[in-house]
């Protein structure tokens, strides 16, 4: 029943045809069962858990990776070969494939625990009345239309409409639903208003909530999906995870390197179709295979098959930095999602403020006699700890009168030195209503209440209520016969009125500087709450937020303001809002989807079940520390302690993880971009096999993985929150960027073939064959020569190209300390992680080529000192090349020049469009 709220009690109950006395007879709740269903949150489908392993596989550069280490192996058969050597490539493909999945599936099945936690919040039990008894009954057995008590520490197991109140009032903790910091008061009455929230349907209790106060009875009138938490589990089930910025960038930019793979391989192995009958194969057929083993190796010096992995490593590095700053990170690739969040949308209380109510000013009347007839006091502190000053300017309970919504105020019967007084305390009209007389805070003196005394207090409150936007008490006493034990509501008459007390959730103090972060960096904040709008700008003031306006018109409106405007106006309000006030669940997920039909990032922060849809839905969502498990599962973020500064620092962090990642992107493309060189070119020439795919393997895991996790470590740009957030179309690889790779990979590919070739061609431990001969070895055995053909089959060679490969790469990574500037400006020590990891690095290398076991392994030999020497002369250059690289990058002017040279055609869409 969707408007039971607006309907009178007698109306609901003739709607279901229930006596309110007996309740439901049991015909009738056969018939509502079959009509409405189980009380129960129906189970959604999981996805199969091999289903989510064969989603991970669902990637092209995967796929031609999973291709080459099948052919590989198919090959390796073919040729004869046994053991380690023909298990070794695909082997380490398949791990590596398999630990990426492993992380997508735990991160996929995180995301369903969500629904899982919305059950916890469902009664297991319900006292309902039927066939004029009552019983206990399994909440899963209630129907529409039964009668249901409720009393103090009762979970509300449906939807129902409250139909008799059992006690003076009736209390209800809705937070997890409405995010209300204070419990909330019921009542019979119906509610008139139009398009009402949660927050305005006071006379009904909504499923998972908790009675905190009184005892009464009501009417169910939804159960199952067919309540307030079935519609949180429906938007939940709605909301489908969008993949993250950085990912689909990558997945683009794979896009593009499988086909530019593809396309290389094709190439090779139709260039070679006339060396297929060369003699060296033995035949058309063998040479057709050695030069798709050519091709297979192409394919894997290509890919970076460590580029997840480190992708993955930086990412966790980057959790562990932003758990030391309060914010737990549950899904890694929304670490860098933070880096281009345009849009914070900031819940209020307890976020922007310490969800503390603290009294902040006091007045009382100073004197009658004299102006200003009242005083009033500032008092200082943010926390409910009793801290704080009072600038300028013990007692026993024994009865109690509790608030009452009708009152509006509660009492409480105090002894103090055998003089028995009633203290009062509530809202200001109600207490000032009951008052005679005022107390003089000069004297102690009573005096009686005149009009004049009651005007100055009135526009004392509406300088609190309305300027200061606080909440206000008026506090009063009356002094009682002495040995009076109890109080009645007839005593609550002529009071003595002390003061007015106004009180504000204080803002914290660090928003201030937060907010200002956020402005500077390019990021809008939007204040959401459900407090009213008058109350929302006042702390908006305080924090910043409004600081550059005057009028408010245009960016503050509450949900029923936004949702009333046209199209266009709606646009323009999403455009400039700061305050997004008197909001329900389902606007905070109505704000986050219109703000993403504008291409911005939205962050949104929440604690409540009935956050958890909004959260879901955004592209980074926040949950408190101190929220429910519902909202912590939904979230990819938590922040331990509830601090929107918090969000501010875990964005700057995200930046320059994002900033590092590019970083080390380019420093694994760059290299591959030299092995596809290095290949492709000795494959052209016609020369031997310069590395082989084990040594590619052993380049791109170890000795290009370790330095490229340890870029990770770079440390940020002093100005990355002064930038504003990238966009989110953004290419991960820029035409420019692109360009760059291009020249640095083609360096890296040529010093590689200059290795190999140099030592056939110069080196005295050499052959020093001509070059003619070289790059017609596969015609050796078949002419009369003055070496033997078995001299291109020695290790030396492909091991200076190694070396080179390893080398050239550990002065590569130096480059990648920062995009742009120079290594004279930023030294290597400024990231000793990364230097650690080159000298790791080194040592590993000399290990395979001096310890027998590997060096056999990776078929490589020992290098001599002339040959190292030869190694660092072909190696260091790439440093002087991305210093002029660099160079031109910092200059706009000179960093046009190459482009123009550059064909636009062959790049990504995304690298084009920028």
């Amino acid at each position: 029943m969707e408007d039971a709220y607006a309907k009178s009690v007698a109306e609901v109950l003739e709607a279901f045809g229930v006596d309110q006395t007996k309740g439901l007879s049991d015909s009738q709740v056969e018939q509502h069962a079959r009509l409405y269903g189980k009380n129960v949150l129906p189970k959604e489908e999981s996805t199969p858990f091999w289903k989510l392993v064969l989603k991970q596989f669902d990637d092209l550069l995967v796929k031609i990776l999973i291709a080459a280490a099948v052919i590989s192996f198919l090959l390796a058969r073919m040729n004869g070969e046994t053991g380690l050597s023909a298990f070794l490539e695909p082997s380490v493909i398949f791990m590596i494939l398999a630990a990426n999945a492993a992380v997508g599936v735990i991160t996929e099945t995180n995301a369903e625990k969500a629904l899982e936690e919305l059950r916890a919040y469902q009664a297991d039990i319900a006292t309902v009345l039927r066939n004029g008894c009552f019983s206990i009954l399994p909440a899963t057995e209630l129907v529409p239309g039964d009668i249901v008590e409720v009393a103090v520490g009762c979970k509300v197991p449906a939807d129902m409409r409250m139909v008799e109140m059992l006690s003076h009032q009736l209390r209800v903790d809705q937070a997890i639903l409405t995010g209300e910091s204070c419990s909330v008061a019921k009542e019979l009455e119906s509610t008139p208003a139009m398009n009402a929230v949660y927050q305005d349907k006071t006379n009904i209790l909504f499923s998972g909530t908790v009675v905190v106060a009184g005892r009464a009875r009501a009417i169910v009138i939804g159960v199952g999906s067919n309540t307030a938490m079935g519609s949180i589990r429906d938007a939940m089930l709605r909301t489908e995870d969008e993949a993250t910025p950085l990912k689909k960038k990558l997945d683009e930019f794979g896009t593009f390197l499988a086909k530019v793979i593809a396309g290389i391989c094709i190439l090779v192995w139709v260039v070679n179709i006339g060396h297929f009958r060369d003699p060296s194969h033995g035949g058309f057929v063998r040479g057709a295979i050695h030069y798709f083993k050519v091709a297979v190796a192409l394919a894997v010096a290509a890919i970076p098959e460590g580029l997840p992995a480190v992708v993955t490593t930086c990412l966790a590095l980057g959790t562990k930095r932003m758990a030391r700053l309060n914010a737990i990170v549950r899904s890694l690739p929304s670490v860098e999602t933070l880096g281009c969040t345009t849009v914070i949308c900031s819940d209020k209380t307890g976020t922007l403020t310490t969800n503390m109510m603290s009294v902040s000013k006091v007045c009382v009347v100073r004197s009658v006699h004299q102006r200003p007839m009242t005083d009033e006091y500032s008092i200082s502190g943010t926390t409910f700890a009793p801290d704080g000053f009072i600038y300028d300017a013990g007692g026993l309970q024994i009865s109690v009168l509790e608030f009452s919504r009708d009152r509006k105020m509660m009492s409480v019967l105090c002894s103090r030195k055998h003089q028995e007084i009633m203290f009062s305390k509530g809202a200001p009209e109600s207490i000032m209503a009951r008052c005679t007389h005022i107390l003089c805070n000069d004297d102690g003196s009573s005096v009686p209440l005149t009009m004049d005394i009651r005007n100055e207090l009135e526009a004392r409150l509406q300088s609190f209520a309305g300027k200061d936007t606080l909440r206000c008490l008026a506090l009063a006493l009356k002094r009682m016969p002495a040995g009076q034990q109890s109080i009645c509501y007839g005593d609550e008459a002529n009071l003595t009125f002390i003061g007015l007390v106004g009180m504000l959730d204080p803002p914290r103090e660090e928003v201030w500087d937060a907010i200002h972060s956020c402005m500077s960096a390019g990021i809008r904040v939007i204040v959401v709450t459900g407090d009213n709008k008058s109350t929302a700008e006042s702390l908006c003031r305080q924090i910043g937020a409004f600081e550059h306006l005057n009028d408010f018109a245009g960016y503050s409106y509450t949900a029923s303001e936004f949702e009333g405007l046209p199209p266009l106006e709606r646009t323009n309000a999403l455009q400039r809002m700061v305050l997004f006030s008197r909001v329900e669940p389902s606007h905070k997920k109505m704000l986050v989807e219109a703000l993403q039909t504008h291409n911005e990032v939205v962050a949104m922060t929440g604690d409540g079940v009935n956050d958890a849809p909004a959260l879901k839905k955004a592209d980074i969502g926040i949950a408190m520390g101190s929220g429910t498990a519902v909202a912590k599962s939904a979230s990819d973020m938590v922040l331990a302690d509830d601090n929107f500064a918090t969000i501010v620092a875990a964005v700057a962090e995200g930046r320059a993880i994002y900033n590092n990642t590019k970083q080390f992107i380019r420093y694994m493309i760059s290299s591959n971009i030299g092995e596809v060189v290095c290949i492709f070119v000795a494959a052209v020439l016609g020369m031997p096999d310069t590395l082989i795919p084990v040594q590619l393997l052993w380049v791109n895991l170890v000795t290009d993985g370790l330095p490229a996790t340890a870029i990770g470590f770079n440390k940020p740009d002093g100005n990355i929150m002064t930038v504003k957030p990238r966009k989110v179309n953004e290419a991960v690889v820029s035409g420019w960027l692109f360009f760059r790779y291009l020249v640095i990979g083609a360096y890296v590919g040529l010093a590689t073939i200059a290795g190999f070739v140099w030592w056939f061609v110069y080196s005295e431990n050499g052959p020093r064959l001509p070059y003619s001969e070289l790059v017609n070895f596969d015609s050796c055995s078949t002419r009369q020569t003055s070496y033997p053909c078995s001299i291109f089959e020695d290790r030396h060679p492909s091991t200076v190209s190694m070396t080179v490969l390893v080398v050239v790469e550990m002065f590569n990574a130096l480059n990648n300390l920062s995009e742009n500037q120079s290594l004279l400006v930023i030294h290597p020590w400024s990231n000793l992680w990364l230097v650690g990891s080159i000298i790791l690095t080194m040592i590993l290398h000399v290990a395979v080529l001096y310890i027998e076991p590997l060096s056999a392994l990776f078929s490589v030999s020992p290098l001599s000192w002339v040959e190292w020497k030869i190694v660092l002369y072909l190696s260091f250059p790439v440093i002087l090349i991305d210093e002029v690289l660099k160079f031109f990058s910092r200059s706009p002017r000179g960093r046009r020049f190459p482009l123009r040279l550059w064909r636009r055609e062959i790049l990504p869409k995304e690298s084009r469009d920028n």
